[in-house]
């Protein structure tokens, strides 16, 4: 029996028109722009500005793109997941919203939220979907509305996050394309050192939490830095070493773009040349669960059909892991 493997078969992508610039957040906190290229890479990022808009807008806006490029029809997209840190609400499914609204009346969704390696995460759910053999497209959405949990008084985190959306479309393969392999790990432990406190179970909305800024994402930015450096290195060079594959192996590198110094760390450590790695953290910021996909769009006419990607990611949790992964096809367009 041939195997079947998760392959993607098409990409999309939104961001929003509004830029703020390191220029602009130089009258907003105390920074400057030399300041913050040199430690994030960071030059601009998109914020999405409309009052009743969130997440969901998004990741509509980045289906829709997907969509219309390839002249999908909606219906024969059979599950959607949205991948997502800054879901629309509380209780109620952003996936199923993102659903009904690009018509994917056929589809049954839901949220997978696992702060920057949310994405990430979602392949590997994808995979054993379209793998047993009984899902044909699975429709993957990268989707965050940072800016509506950043404090634009805390230097520490209004440089480095922005808004966006990625849309990924998944479709089996048998050519051996697609999802290799995967190495996925979490660590509890981290979840004090980048977080948003309040809003959750344990501390539920008060005049208090609201008072006390304590619905804003905080970080401890040098234990992060330290962890995710270290982490996606070591997933990065250990999904390597168990495929038995070197670095003229690879033909590109995907990593989450949290700051530049963390993927240039992690591409020295398995002695991968720049031209190899992927990188838009200049343009958009950190857009948690959107980076991959935002990647992939971005470079989607440099891809070509057999390239061997590796992904991998690092967020709060913690949360990190790598995939090997094989490019299905050449963009024509």
């Amino acid at each position: 029996m041939t195997k079947i493997t998760a392959a993607i078969t098409a990409v999309g992508k939104y961001v929003p028109e509004f830029i703020l610039t390191n220029e602009m957040l130089e009258s907003m906190v105390e920074t400057n722009d030399e300041w913050i290229t040199s430690r994030t890479g960071i030059k601009e990022r998109r914020i999405l500005k409309e009052t009743g808009r969130g997440t969901s807008f998004l990741a509509i806006k980045a289906a829709e793109d997907l969509i219309h490029k390839t002249k999908l029809d909606p219906k024969e997209i059979e599950l959607v997941i949205v991948a997502t840190a800054t879901p629309d609400m509380q209780a109620a499914s952003t996936s199923a919203f993102v659903a009904t609204k690009i018509g994917a009346t056929e589809a049954f969704s839901f949220d997978l939220e696992s702060a920057c390696s949310s994405f990430l995460y979602g392949m590997s759910v994808v995979a054993r979907y379209i793998e047993s053999g009984k899902y044909k497209k699975v429709l993957l959405i990268g989707a965050d509305m940072n800016s509506s949990m950043i404090d634009y008084t805390d230097r520490a985190t209004c440089i480095i996050f922005g808004d966006g959306a990625g849309a990924v479309l998944f479709e089996p393969n048998t050519e051996g394309l697609g999802l290799q392999d995967e190495y996925l790990r979490s660590d509890g432990n981290g979840r004090e050192f980048l977080k948003v406190a309040a809003g959750g179970s344990i501390l539920p909305a008060s005049e208090d939490t609201v008072k006390n800024r304590l619905h804003y994402a905080r970080q401890d930015g040098r234990t992060v830095f330290k962890f995710a450096v270290s982490k996606m290195a070591d997933v990065t060079e250990k999904i390597l070493e168990r495929n038995n594959l070197t670095k003229a192996d690879v033909s590109w590198l995907a990593a989450h773009q949290a700051n530049k110094r963390i993927v240039e760390a992690t591409a020295k450590r398995i002695e991968l040349d720049m031209s190899k790695v992927m990188m838009n953290i200049h343009k958009y910021g950190n857009t948690t669960s959107a980076t991959l996909p935002l990647l992939l769009e971005d470079y989607e006419n440099q891809l070509r059909k057999g390239d061997t990607i590796i992904f991998a990611a690092f967020g709060g949790g913690f949360t990190w892991g790598a995939i090997y992964f094989k490019w299905a096809y050449n963009q024509t367009n």
